[in-house]
């Protein structure tokens, strides 16, 4: 396979249509995407690793979204998903699945409260920072229960959630005088943990985003095992 030859760009699409995936700008999160792939594919022995460094440096050139997907159609991870019957994970937690009092609560008043590292994650936690901190860590969790609930409300305080790049994370809430921010994630498993981070912010700040380098580690098992599974079924 040429990696350096792609796709001759097809004319503009006509005007009100909408152009296909693959012709659409690559963002850089588009372009991380492919290089945690390549990574992971290094890291497996997939690629040696010169073909690893010349595929990352076409990677930082690319300018579609179908230019990216060249260096990575031979791989496995560009392949798993959730599949053609597999719904994206819900707005709002199942009903029933969440109980109504927190399991744990997380309160940073004048002070810090900081949870991480090797932890089981409860079903529904409440975090309050009043002219304080409060920091949730899930990167290292462990999850018991596929849906997680985070009630975070902070005034004139911040709250900080880290969750692992490979779980689905939703979130509602808003802010007064302050700021609420979640970044979705979609995880391409779906049996992979949801979180969902609510509350509000009054003159202070709610931030939920991906940690990086981080991923649930019984998960990427799971579709290690799949991978192989179907490559055995073509040998």
């Amino acid at each position: 396979m040429d990696l350096q030859k792609h796709a001759r760009p097809q004319d503009a699409a006509p005007h009100g249509t909408a152009a296909p995936v693959s012709e659409m700008r690559a963002s850089d999160a588009d372009r991380d995407r492919v290089t945690d792939m390549l990574r992971e594919a290094l890291a497996e022995g997939r690629l040696t690793a010169e073909e690893h460094a010349e595929r990352v440096e076409g990677v930082l050139a690319a300018r579609t979204v179908g230019a990216l997907d060249v260096f990575v159609q031979d791989l496995p991870a560009a392949h798993t998903g959730r599949g053609p019957g597999a719904a994206p994970a819900p707005n709002r937690p199942t009903a029933g699945a969440i109980p109504a009092e927190a399991d744990e609560n997380l309160v940073a008043v004048f002070s810090s409260a900081v949870r991480k590292g090797r932890w089981r994650a409860s079903r529904r936690i409440h975090a309050y920072a009043v002219f304080g901190s409060v920091e949730i860590d899930l990167s290292e969790a462990v999850f018991e229960h596929q849906q997680v609930v985070i009630k975070a409300f902070s005034v004139f305080g911040s709250v900080e959630v880290r969750v692992p790049e490979n779980v689905s994370l939703r979130g509602a809430g808003g802010g007064v005088l302050g700021s609420f921010e979640v970044h979705t994630l979609d995880s391409a498993e779906a049996e992979a943990p949801v979180i969902y981070v609510d509350g509000w912010a009054v003159l202070g700040s709610v931030e939920a985003r991906p940690k990086r380098g981080r991923v649930v580690a019984d998960i990427l098992d799971r579709v290690h095992r799949k991978v192989d599974k179907g490559l055995r079924k073509h040998l």
